[in-house]
């Protein structure tokens, strides 16, 4: 009986790609009593993963916390498998804004002891002693009362790319960090003040709202279903977005557009930007604001030591690596002196610039034709192998390799190798291989990019 996850994430986008079938990202929590999370973890485990339901779950004594992707002709037989538990009766899901089919590549249950990391004492107050729930409309209605403060539960990284008008958004990494601060900037105004706090799904503000009604706070409001269900709301409704910029998610797409707002800066040149990229050196992953220009010039890299360890041999990599706390085991969250234009704290609500959106811009910008998939990659001396399906390629073409792990990263081909032979020239049904700078997955697809001479 299978009870984890088996495949890698290139193995499973591959078979996404395959399959060709539409899935839906969504999200939802419950806190409950669970006596045993171990077997309530495997009886998931394996009614999901006949599912092909894929995502991030945590399972604790005090209930279930889960960001998902799930096919969406399995829709009602996933709701089945909640439904099959009281405290899942009838429970909200809030789907994704924006779609895609590899926001989550692996099955992960995980039992913790708590499903949010707060670092409450759940003894000290009533966990049950809740804010009052608010709609959209309603939520709307109290931010615009001079007696509200409206206060953002998520972290500085989220904050940054969008909130709420006129929000206190606390310059903190993590939720824990973020109850005693907000605390104590707020003691002032317990008695007299509607408290509103939101965060991305609503699981941050039902312990919050608890705690902060412990604290003394006589007027707590909460965001039902956080932004995520906000957004749907005033899309269904047509209500004015109090709310400006992206919401950052926790799935590879790091963040779905709420307006077109732009209301941050990329760390590295500071033009207007609200895409977030993981450093592409393994012993940094840093979470950062990225522009497009930025992003190939520095291939995904945060700064110059980065991008220069990314081209050193894998084995010095790895050595340099040897015996530190490195980018796979810890997921730094935006700070650090090479991010010139990171901002957090007190943030602004003027947008910079408007967006559009990323696959308009290509096709504007960028017209390309299918030339093959990958096939494997050698990390010791960084080469890719492609297989040639469609048309051919050459050196000195520019070409665009794509994935949903990889991104979007264009380089030059300046070596080819042909069947294992140098040559000049490729055709459909060669295997090629060359260098590159950074590694490509099975999911990765070869892209020729055409000159803008020859698109005329």
């Amino acid at each position: 009986m299978q009870l984890y996850n088996t495949l890698s994430a290139e193995e499973r986008a591959q078979l996404i790609d395959e399959a060709g079938k539409e899935r839906l990202t969504l999200s939802f929590y419950a806190y409950a009593k669970i006596e045993d999370p171990k077997k309530f973890r495997d009886e998931l485990f394996i009614a999901w993963n006949a599912l092909d339901a894929l995502g991030r779950i945590y399972v604790a004594h005090e209930g279930i916390n889960a960001q998902m992707s799930v096919p969406a002709d399995q829709f009602d037989a996933f709701r089945d498998t909640l439904e099959a538990y009281d405290f899942m009766k009838g429970i909200r899901l809030n789907v994704a804004v924006e779609q895609d089919n590899h926001s989550f590549l692996k099955l992960t249950v995980k039992v913790r002891n708590k499903i949010v990391a707060d670092g409450l004492s759940d003894d000290t107050f009533d966990v049950t002693n809740k804010g009052i729930h608010l709609k959209a409309k309603e939520f709307n209605t109290l931010l615009e009362d001079p007696n509200t403060i409206v206060v953002d539960f998520r972290n500085h990284y989220e904050s940054e790319v969008g909130h709420f008008e006129g929000a206190i958004t606390p310059d903190v990494e993590n939720f824990r960090e973020s109850l005693p601060v907000i605390n104590e900037q707020l003691q002032d105004f317990k008695e007299d003040k509607n408290l509103l706090m939101y965060c991305t799904g609503g699981i941050r503000c039902e312990k919050a709202s608890a705690y902060f009604k412990h604290q003394g706070f006589k007027n707590v409001y909460q965001l039902e279903g956080g932004i995520i269900e906000y957004t749907r709301q005033i899309k269904e409704e047509g209500i004015e977005s109090k709310f400006i910029g992206k919401n950052f998610v926790f799935d590879h797409r790091l963040g779905e557009r709420i307006t077109d707002d732009i209301i941050s800066q990329c760390h590295q040149c500071g033009k207007p930007c609200d895409n977030h990229t993981n450093c592409a050196n393994d012993a940094c992953h840093l979470l950062f604001i990225q522009c497009d220009e930025c992003k190939a010039a520095m291939e995904n890299c945060c700064s110059v030591e980065c991008l220069e360890i990314t081209h050193l041999p894998w084995e010095e990599q790895v050595k340099l690596r040897k015996g530190k706390e490195v980018g796979n085991k810890i997921f730094r969250k935006g700070k650090s002196e090479s991010l010139k234009f990171k901002k957090s704290g007190n943030l602004t609500d003027a947008p910079l610039a408007k967006a559009v959106t990323k696959d308009i811009r290509r096709k504007i910008t960028v017209k390309k034709v299918l030339i093959g998939k990958a096939e494997h990659y050698y990390p010791k001396s960084q080469v890719a192998q492609f297989l040639v399906e469609n048309n051919g390629l050459s050196v000195g073409n520019k070409v665009l390799i794509s994935g949903p792990t990889t991104g979007d990263q264009e380089i030059t081909i300046t070596d080819l190798y042909v069947n294992g032979n140098a040559a000049q020239t490729a055709m459909p049904g060669d295997q090629i291989t060359f260098q590159l700078p950074f590694r490509t997955r099975l999911s990765d697809k070869l892209y020729k990019i055409i000159p803008p001479s020859e698109n005329a």
